[in-house]
């Protein structure tokens, strides 16, 4: 899809909020002092909705998972697509 700036229909739409105008001896002193930055905020609340959440997410049975990747690499494990498929769609994901 093409948008013509200058078309009738661009000119009437509302201007973007907090959009500045930007002059090219402004956008290369911008351009070279710009940096990336990030923060965190967390609160009590949020931090222990979190733990909660991790104490009661069952555990890793690491022996199944290792069986499970020695048949895989070996090719001894067999996907059956008509079962894959099946299962995904009355987990109702599908």
């Amino acid at each position: 899809m093409k948008v013509e700036v200058n078309s009738t229909v661009a000119s009437q739409l509302p201007p973007s909020r907090g959009a500045k105008p930007v002059s090219s001896q402004n956008l290369a002193a911008t351009q070279s002092s710009t940096e990336d930055r990030t923060t965190f905020h967390s609160d009590d609340t949020s931090v222990q909705a979190l733990t909660s959440l991790a104490m009661n997410t069952p555990e890793v049975r690491q022996e199944k998972v290792d069986a499970l990747t020695q048949s895989v690499k070996s090719g001894e494990y067999q996907v059956d697509a008509a079962k894959t498929a099946n299962a995904i769609f009355e987990s109702g994901d599908a």
